[in-house]
């Protein structure tokens, strides 16, 4: 992007130690050196600080450990470091655990929402943007590869992850029109590639064939997914910051549909490994067909459009992982 600002921004980037916000500080860094970046994380299972290690001792960086649930911890950091644009990864992202203990999502990524906010209308801010996802619009029917998710598709939800995340969309939306809060939301669909824990998809089938162990797929494996290459998104959130409407709502998609079974036969083809690793195990309680984004909004808008294609995206994701064995064992551990 290098859309190089003359005056110096402050950053707030919460989950900054997990997998995309990692990737977009580390992006953000490399793109505006004279711009301010605080990321405060909870370091749950999920966010590392061994993903920030690149940049720890960047004089333009500094980590906070701290919840966004902490309303106290929260207004102090925005009387310290006055930021002036507040970006929002922080989430529970994982379905199956969302399945398994709802109220912690509910907790994490409405309330969480809700007092990042309030600090924003007591601190003043530039722009909030909230982190959303696809899932907020449920499931497409297979049978229909001519229908896509569009920013006017009605929210329907269908696990208490995507539920918590559209829940949390009405708010930031409502805080907008109630207050005047200037915001911007951006739904994604699956992301991949540097840093993804490895309880995702992608990952977790990486990790596994690399040691020989079952490569678990829920159901018969159709389930579709629009894949998109994390550095994509992280340019896609750039431009929103600099050109998108304030209350606005912009989908980011890869173009790049995979059935799940198509993804795990690929991974063990890169690496060699035979296709008698995969198992198929009991499919997911409510689980979504197909998801598939139209970017047709922020293409005309904002000018984004994917870069990266799957078959390279795959490729580098694999090498990645490949390459950084030391940082597998540290998250693993």
């Amino acid at each position: 992007m290098n859309i190089q600002t003359q005056n110096t921004r402050t950053l707030l980037i919460t989950g900054g130690a997990g997998f995309i916000g990692s990737n977009f500080i580390t992006y953000m860094l490399e793109n505006y050196p004279n711009d301010r970046i605080i990321c405060l994380d909870k370091l749950t299972y999920a966010g590392n600080l061994a993903n920030l290690l690149p940049i720890t001792e960047h004089p333009h960086f500094r980590f906070v450990n701290g919840d966004i649930c902490d309303r106290d911890a929260v207004y102090q950091l925005f009387e310290e470091e006055h930021p002036d644009i507040v970006v929002n990864f922080a989430a529970e992202s994982h379905v199956d655990r969302s399945i398994e203990t709802p109220e912690l999502f509910l907790q994490t990524n409405l309330l969480g929402t809700a007092v990042l906010m309030d600090a924003c209308r007591n601190y003043g801010i530039h722009r909030y943007h909230q982190i959303s996802t696809d899932e907020v619009y449920g499931d497409l029917p297979l049978t229909r590869p001519d229908l896509f998710f569009t920013e006017q598709t009605p929210i329907h939800a269908s696990s208490p992850y995507s539920a918590s995340k559209a829940s949390a969309d009405l708010l930031v939306l409502a805080y907008h029109r109630t207050y005047g809060l200037p915001v911007t939301i951006s739904r994604c669909s699956n992301n991949y590639g540097p840093h993804q824990f490895p309880e995702k998809l992608i990952p977790r089938m990486i990790v596994n064939a690399l040691k020989e162990q079952p490569l678990p797929v829920y159901g018969n494996g159709e389930n579709v997914r629009d894949w998109l290459y994390v550095i994509d998104h992280c340019k896609a959130i750039d431009l929103i910051l600099h050109k998108g409407r304030s209350g606005e709502i912009y989908n980011i998609g890869g173009h790049n549909e995979m059935k799940n079974i198509d993804i795990v036969r690929l991974i063990c083809t890169e690496l060699g490994k035979s296709e008698e690793l995969i198992t198929y195990v009991a499919d997911r309680k409510g689980h979504d067909l197909r998801y598939a984004i139209d970017p047709t909004k922020i293409h005309t808008e904002l000018g984004w459009l994917p870069q990266t294609s799957f078959a390279d995206g795959i490729r580098k994701t694999i090498q990645w992982y490949l390459t950084h064995e030391e940082w597998l064992n540290i998250i693993l551990s």
